[in-house]
């Protein structure tokens, strides 16, 4: 039996795979600031720094919606992902609240 002979790519195909490339390496990146961002208003929640978690939380608010409205994430994602953030802030600001 024959060898199976290797798929031809067309020229639309290796472009759009080039394409694809890049947009994950940006998207990756977008990605890992989120999460960077995630993690300082917990340090900053943890340490008990009212002013810090406040600036923090918007911060990172800003850089989630930005990356929903890209399409980096879905908007749900970044709904919930708000939430949890603003209810972390919430509950170490008032106490009673949570």
């Amino acid at each position: 039996m024959p060898a199976k002979a290797a798929p031809k790519k067309s020229k639309s195909v290796i472009k759009r795979h080039r394409q694809t490339q890049k947009r994950t390496l940006k998207n990756r990146s977008v990605k890992s600031i989120l999460r960077t961002l995630s993690k300082k208003v917990n340090l900053e929640v943890v340490n008990k720094n009212v002013d810090g978690a406040k600036n923090a939380l918007n911060k990172a608010i800003a850089a989630i919606d930005k990356a929903a409205v890209k399409g980096i994430i879905h908007k749900n994602t970044a709904s919930r992902k708000i939430s949890q953030l603003t209810r972390l802030v919430n509950s170490f600001l008032l106490p009673g609240a949570a």
